[in-house]
């Protein structure tokens, strides 16, 4: 389930031709944790 989840936030971030340190900004997070998000590495 992770795996479809960070592949899905992946997909919807490139359709809108947002960066992983675009996304982490508006999220208060660290481009490190996307990253984690899409590869299925963190839960968090």
């Amino acid at each position: 389930m992770e795996l479809q989840i960070g592949r899905n936030i992946h997909l919807m971030r490139c359709r809108r031709r947002v960066s992983q340190e675009d996304l982490a900004q508006a999220m208060g997070v660290t481009v490190q944790a996307v990253s984690k998000w899409e590869n299925g590495v963190s839960r968090s």
